[in-house]
Formats: structure tokens, sequence, C-alpha cells
């Protein structure tokens, strides 16, 4: 499974104040403790106003690349912004971008520049109307969004569909929704990826780790394909590589084996 490193983001309030201090020694220890437990891909959320949103995001990626060859994932829910830096070539090597939808233009502004390249991209189930809270709605989107995959000339291995997990606080049925969800999509066009923000599912709950955990669990065993996590976790990461192998996509536990010897989920190093 593909590890999106979630550590740089600003709705988290170090990295907020990192971002409105300068103070680039914290982002550069999150790049690096990351890249160390084995992320895929580091996210890049600047979250803060979008009047200052597009230079804080410059910093950081500069930052990150100085930091890490790992690839960057573009996040931010401005399609406009995103176009930008990659029309401006901000990132030196093909990434993900986070994120499209059916919303207004996005697919129309990011799909024609990532076409034919290596860029990875996360499609979000949502359109004009915001999330469906149906599970069979969100499907519909999906299928949606690889239309218009297919309509750019988008390679469909590089396109991760999210079916927008949802706080158990609020949506009883979050777990099987989403599973529901990741199911449906790989019928529906097997190369597509499903991905998802893990820690969503724990938003509002007490002892959030315990839900998370849980989740990933189920999600992994439903053919989930790339996650936004925190991959500094040695509990989410040693629950997603034991997952992995008793669900049978690590034969023989390979991959729990290594990752243990690497000390990436509390082995000594």
């Amino acid at each position: 499974m593909l590890i999106i490193g979630e550590k740089i983001n600003g709705a988290i309030p170090a990295v907020k104040k990192a971002i409105e201090e300068r103070d680039d020694e914290i982002i550069r220890s999150r790049v690096r403790t990351q890249t160390a437990a084995g992320a895929d891909f580091i996210d890049c959320a600047a979250s803060c106003d979008t009047a200052i949103e597009y230079d804080a995001m410059c910093w950081l990626i500069e930052i990150i690349q100085e930091e890490t060859d790992v690839p960057i994932c573009l996040d931010s829910p401005d399609a406009a912004l995103l176009a930008r830096l990659l029309q401006e070539g901000r990132v030196k090597r093909p990434g993900m971008i986070n994120s499209v939808s059916l919303e207004g233009n996005k697919c129309k502004l990011i799909f024609p520049l990532i076409a034919g390249t290596q860029w990875n991209v996360i499609g979000l189930t949502c359109d004009d109307g915001g999330i469906p809270a149906e599970p069979e709605k969100r499907v519909e989107i999906a299928k949606g969004l690889i239309a218009k995959a297919d309509e750019y000339g988008i390679d469909r291995r590089n396109l991760h569909i999210d079916p927008c997990v949802m706080s158990l606080a609020v949506a009883p049925t979050s777990q099987n929704d989403f599973i529901y969800c990741v199911k449906a999509i790989h019928q529906y066009a097997p190369e597509v990826k499903v991905t998802g923000a893990i820690s969503n599912v724990s938003f509002g709950m007490p002892a959030r780790k315990y839900v998370n955990m849980c989740f990933m669990t189920a999600a992994v065993q439903a053919g989930l394909d790339s996650g936004i996590m925190d991959p500094t976790s040695e509990n989410m990461m040693g629950v997603m590589y034991a997952a992995a192998a008793l669900c049978g996509d690590d034969k023989g536990g390979r991959k729990y084996n290594r990752a243990y010897r690497k000390g990436l989920f509390g082995a000594k190093k």
C-alpha cells in the first residue's frame, strides 16, 4: 500500500506556527522522520488563508525538496493554485495532486496539465452539491471522475479515488460506507486506486488511535491501495503491514518482516 505522509499540514498547530514564523527546522524534521518511516509521498498542505497560501506552498515545497527525494503530494482545495504550481514547475519530479473533484472546473484545470505524465492525482467523490451521504452516490461520482480522466488521457493507474472518510462521531456507518465504496470502485475499474484520509474516521472521538487502527485493518482488507496517514505512528504502520499479510496481499508476510527489521513499527534500528 502507498503511504502519503500527512504530517506537513497547516491544520496541525505546530505546522501552522512554523509556517507563520517561517521556522524551517520544524518542517525539515517532519520531512526527515516521514522519509525514514517509509512514506511514498510527502503531503504538502499549507491550509492557510488563500491570500498567503501560494507563498506558503512555495516555501514548503522548497524545503521538502531540499530534504528528500520522496515525491511531493501537492494538497490544496484551490485547483487554480495547484495548476499554477504545476505550470511554474515548482516541483522537480512528478508526485501527486490532492485533489480534483466534479466540483466546478477542477478537472478541466488539472487534468490537461498532467495527462501523459507520471503525476498521480486524487479524485474526491464530491461535486457542486458537496459530499453525498449515500455511498452509492459517491460511487457514481467516482465513475464520473474516471470518465473525465479517460477523456483527458490520464492513466487510470495514476488515479486515486478518495470516497471521503467521514467521522464516526457524526456518521455511524462511516466504515461500512467507505468499504462499500472501495469494493464498488475496484469492481467497476480495477486499475484505479482507492485512497482515504485514515484519521478522519476518528475525529471527535476519544482515544482516536484505536478507532484509526481498527479502521485501517478493515480498509486494507477491503482493498485500500493508498492512505493519507501518519507514517511515524508505529501502531498504524504495524497494523497496516499486519493487515496486508493476513489478507494475503503480502505473501508470507515478507513485507511485514522486512518492515519490522527496519524498525518501522517497534523493532530496534
